[in-house]
């Protein structure tokens, strides 16, 4: 016979509930929950051409993160939730920094960019991703736009200590102006030989630099071959798609991030529409073979719970009852049963039963 656990006569659990304490602590100060971990926006400055960064004070409820993890904000805009994934850096006990470039049409990003006031607060998820930097081996880190975010976590935390072997870090923008922390990464380099920083620039100058597809991706004075680098890559759906293209057949170690939902098939296994039915209410739609799920849910007014939309937090995931599924960022088949189905970076190739 199990024992039933009941709160202690002293534990706030026992007296109210967690969401009245939540009401009548956070009038005394924002950031006091009983559970929820919370941060408050301490400031908000520049980070190049239309990008800013929020440095956040965390409240005890956060658990903390590994350098290179993301986090979900919740945003809070006119009575209305929103969620979004960044990749932020660690500063110090309890605080955060992170950097957010600004979306053309985009709600969050151009209310944190442009709009954010200190003692704003926001909601924090548990950090989520598996993205690291080996401690030992040739690493080339490659960078795009805001994929330059955790880039930066990880390199801070690896220059805490002597680098053992040499990290090139390639990071791309459009114009010098859109750099971010440009000055930071220069002064990394300088303190640390084994360090070198590439920044690249696609849209300005006579000789504008070659992208991920063609660069040589050289160094000078350094002949580690391909083969010995451990390769990170992040930014748009479409430059990780061409660095995974390119060097994943021939270098020691592989891992890619993408900020942005992965691009519909577009080959002929994507043509035509199957049967998606959801096991949990029967309801059966027709949907496109090429297209998320996530999406094609979304489209027929269904909002199943999800994060990152990046296949990164797993926050979407489900179980799979029967069919086969495609990953539209490695064009690999799945099918079994036993195996979870992340639907916003899944699209359907046979008729296909979720438990949803």
């Amino acid at each position: 016979m199990s024992a039933v656990v009941r709160p202690s006569l002293f534990s706030p659990y026992r007296w109210v509930s967690p969401s009245l304490f939540d009401f009548w602590a956070g009038q005394l100060n924002p950031l006091w929950t009983l559970r929820e971990p919370m941060a408050r926006l301490v400031r908000r400055e520049p980070a190049g051409e239309g990008a800013a960064t929020l440095v956040l004070r965390t409240n005890r409820h956060w658990a903390g993160m590994r350098a290179g993890q993301h986090v979900t904000l919740g945003v809070e805009i006119e009575g209305r939730l929103w969620q979004r994934s960044y990749s932020p850096t660690v500063l110090g006990r309890r605080e955060l920094a992170i950097t957010v470039k600004a979306i053309d049409g985009g709600r969050v990003s151009q209310h944190l960019v442009n709009h954010a006031q200190p003692g704003e607060l926001f909601r924090l998820d548990a950090a989520f991703g598996e993205f690291h930097m080996p401690a030992a081996a040739p690493v080339l880190l490659l960078a795009a736009g805001s994929g330059i975010t955790p880039m930066r976590s990880l390199l801070r935390d690896a220059c805490q200590r002597p680098l053992a072997a040499p990290v090139d870090l390639f990071y791309w923008e459009r114009t010098a102006a859109h750099l971010q922390f440009r000055d930071e990464l220069q002064a990394l380099a300088a303190a640390h030989p084994n360090l070198r920083v590439h920044l690249l620039t696609t849209r300005e100058g006579e000789a504008p630099a070659a992208r991920i597809d063609t660069h040589g991706l050289q160094v000078a004075g350094d002949d580690t071959p391909l083969a010995q680098r451990h390769v990170l890559a992040c930014g748009p759906d479409g430059f990780v798609a061409a660095a995974r293209e390119r060097l994943a057949h021939q270098v020691a170690g592989f891992q890619a991030e993408a900020f942005t939902p992965p691009a519909p098939l577009r080959d002929a296994s994507s043509e035509g529409e199957v049967s998606l039915t959801l096991a949990r209410s029967g309801r059966q739609l027709s949907v496109p073979r090429g297209r998320s799920l996530l999406e094609s849910l979304e489209a027929h007014g269904i909002k199943p719970k999800h994060g990152c939309r990046m296949g990164i937090c797993n926050t979407c995931t489900c179980d799979r009852v029967s069919g086969a599924t495609r990953h539209l960022r490695t064009g690999d088949l799945q099918s079994e049963t036993a195996q979870p189905v992340r639907i916003c970076v899944s699209a359907p190739t046979t008729d296909l039963t979720l438990d949803l």
